[in-house]
């Protein structure tokens, strides 16, 4: 596996999301909305970095299953999700990839009735971006490699790597990834 971006660039990057975002919504009803399950360790280090008060909230959504490595249908969950009404609410997720995930969570958001919607990735893979919608905030600009690490997962493991890696095509072979289009 080849390190893509470190653990003391991620920490920098979610320092300066977390002061743009106290600056931003700085005497406003901020919620932070995160997309189960690859926003956790995102989540727990922006809201530290954040210096606002503001309401952590929860979104299950997954377009991924199991050792695939390309998207599938959507589907999302909104049981976990609080009162959003009238609230400025930031959808955070890991990764923007095609951004069908983020398109689908945004208009699950807006049945809630907030005040403002928004998005911010840690990651954004532009060249696969399929749909209009790009995140307000991120992180970091990525080429279109299959990445795990900080949240991300690859059939449920690496999550808990403090770096974003690269798993290079023997590592999904070994792990047994149908390759579609990795």
């Amino acid at each position: 596996m080849r390190v893509l971006i470190s653990e003391n660039e991620i920490s920098e990057r979610v320092k300066t999301l977390g002061r743009q975002l106290s600056e931003e919504y700085s005497n406003r009803p901020l919620t932070i909305l995160g997309v189960l399950t690859g926003s956790v360790v995102l989540l727990a280090d922006l809201i530290r970095a954040t210096s606002v008060p503001l309401r952590v909230a929860l979104i299950q959504a997954a377009s991924y299953r199991g050792a695939e490595t390309t998207p599938g249908q959507l589907t999302i969950n909104q049981s976990l999700v609080s009162d959003l009404r009238g609230r400025d609410v930031v959808i955070l997720d890991d990764i923007f990839d095609t951004g069908n995930t983020m398109v689908g969570v945004y208009e699950a958001v807006r049945g809630f009735q907030p005040a403002s919607v928004r998005s911010a990735v840690l990651l954004w893979k532009t060249a696969r971006t399929e749909v209009d919608l790009e995140p307000d905030y991120f992180g970091f600009s990525i080429p279109d490699e299959f990445v795990v690490g900080y949240g991300l997962d690859f059939n449920d493991d690496y999550r808990h790597l403090p770096f974003i890696g690269v798993m290079e095509d023997e590592d999904l072979k070994r792990s047994g990834a149908k390759q579609n289009d990795c």
